[in-house]
């Protein structure tokens, strides 16, 4: 019989089952699920990629202000 896959929580590092019995995975429980999420939304992860401002993101959907 083969072994179990097993991955590790993103934020806590507990070894977690990827099976259907695992309803947060890759995380551990629902806590550590809602803490990511929360990282995510103070900015504390970033995909990786060039700086643009937020000027730089909108300039030219804009129409002039007069």
């Amino acid at each position: 019989m083969s072994q179990p896959l097993t991955v590790d929580c993103p934020t806590c590092g507990a070894p977690v089952e990827w099976n259907e019995k695992s309803p947060f995975r890759p995380f551990c429980s629902d806590r550590c699920k809602l803490i990511d999420l929360g990282a995510w939304a103070a900015e504390e992860h970033k995909i990786p990629g060039a700086e643009e401002s937020e000027d730089e993101l909108y300039s030219g959907d804009l129409e002039p202000r007069h």
